[in-house]
């Protein structure tokens, strides 16, 4: 398991280098710090606001369970769709 664990790390680290390495081939005008790298995984490299945490970790009005991550590469997990999908959430009440 740990070799699993390992080796995540390290594509995570690749894929936060490439992310860098992609905005700094811009011009510096044209760096916006957030984008897409191949196989469409998304990143960010700005500083979060509390209405971005909670518009990726919190959105009741987006029913899609996986969301672009706030801060870093990959993706983040809309806690709220995920249990309204299970129904472990009452949403009758909001």
């Amino acid at each position: 398991m740990s070799a699993m664990v390992g080796a995540l790390r390290i594509v995570g680290a690749a894929l936060l280098v490439a992310a860098v390495v992609q905005e700094l081939k811009k011009p510096s005008k044209e760096r916006t710090w957030r984008g897409r790298l191949i196989f469409s995984v998304p990143y960010d490299l700005t500083m979060p606001t509390p209405a971005r945490l909670r518009e990726a970790y919190w959105n009741a009005a987006d029913d899609h369970i996986v969301t672009d991550k706030v801060l870093g590469v990959g993706w983040a997990i809309n806690v709220h769709a995920l249990l309204r999908k299970f129904r472990l959430l009452d949403t009758t009440r909001m």
